[in-house]
């Protein structure tokens, strides 16, 4: 059933009254941010840039802008990244934390900004890098939203496909290496998933993991496992694309050693990975398992587990 409020929020849009829309959605957002969610969305979405930028103002009050976190089926920086270019955003949006999330999420767009938007702070690269654009199209790496709400996204699950994968007697495991940087951010990268960190090879740290010593797995490249990572750590409604990609740089860098991303680094751990992943009875729709080995360190990392989508 159609609300008094929704009614009034598409007539402010259909008629343009953006300022006034943006007041209700101000005014309710402190009060009512179930309510005012999909009337932000209507801005991001619909209104021209002057006035969807706004939405992140603090000018209306310490409870009036929308934040990092703002969401309705998606964060609205992100649903207003997805509509304009950084060209005509970027002299609009001041909160630095939603310009460096909009930045990031045009380039993941396609859109040059390197170069064109302030140093990331935390060292992670505004141009996508080779590995980053080969295993996945610009169409589908970030929501696709709609007008009235709601967005489609592409499910990325891995492994992708049964054609390739071959039995594979998998060894007792390798010994697990405790507090490593790399295994701890690996598990935060989404709450389904298990991780471990072992020394040894990619089947070692798989045999942690996997139910049975005898499995379906295939080798990969690490481009080909690299969408369904971005899209585990943005998993939640209330993560972006940009977000997801920002947490596999991290937990790249850590895996490298670093402690913060560092492209040149990031970029040589990423040559000599050897990825392998496995299937499982129970896998549907949304799952991961994979398993990265380092041969300059003699560490290999597993992630693994299964979600609903």
């Amino acid at each position: 059933m159609i609300t008094y409020v929704e009614r009034q929020a598409g007539e402010l849009a259909a008629a343009g009254r953006w300022p006034e829309l943006l007041g209700l959605f101000r005014r309710l957002h402190g009060t009512s941010p179930r309510t005012a969610g999909p009337i932000g969305h209507l801005v991001a979405y619909a209104a021209p840039p002057e006035h969807a930028a706004r939405l992140f103002d603090r000018d209306g009050g310490p409870h009036a802008a929308a934040g990092e976190h703002d969401h309705d089926a998606g964060p609205l920086w992100e649903v207003l990244a997805t509509r304009h270019s950084w060209r005509r955003l970027a002299p609009l949006l001041e909160p630095a934390p939603v310009r460096r999330l909009v930045a990031h999420t045009r380039a993941l767009l396609g859109e040059e900004v390197a170069g064109r938007a302030e140093a990331d702070p935390e060292g992670v690269p505004f141009a996508l890098e080779p590995w980053e654009q080969a295993g996945w199209e610009e169409g589908v790496r970030v929501r696709d939203y709609l007008p009235a709400g709601g967005a489609r996204r592409a499910l990325f699950a891995l492994p992708d496909t049964r054609e390739d994968l071959v039995r594979l007697d998998l060894p007792t495991g390798g010994r697990p290496v405790a507090g490593f940087a790399g295994a701890r951010l690996s598990a935060s990268l989404a709450p389904w998933l298990t991780a471990v960190c072992v020394q040894g090879t990619a089947p070692d740290a798989a045999a942690r993991l996997a139910p049975g010593r005898r499995v379906l797995a295939g080798h990969l490249p690490f481009s080909a496992a690299y969408p369904a990572l971005v899209q585990a750590a943005s998993g939640t409604p209330r993560l972006g694309t940009a977000h997801g990609r920002l947490a596999v740089w991290h937990l790249l860098a850590a895996m490298a050693g670093s402690v913060r991303p560092v492209a040149k680094e990031v970029n040589a751990l990423v040559a000599r990975l050897r990825c392998l992943a496995w299937s499982e009875p129970r896998d549907e729709l949304w799952y991961l398992h994979l398993a990265l080995e380092d041969p300059a360190t003699g560490l290999a990392w597993a992630v693994s587990g299964t979600a609903e989508a």
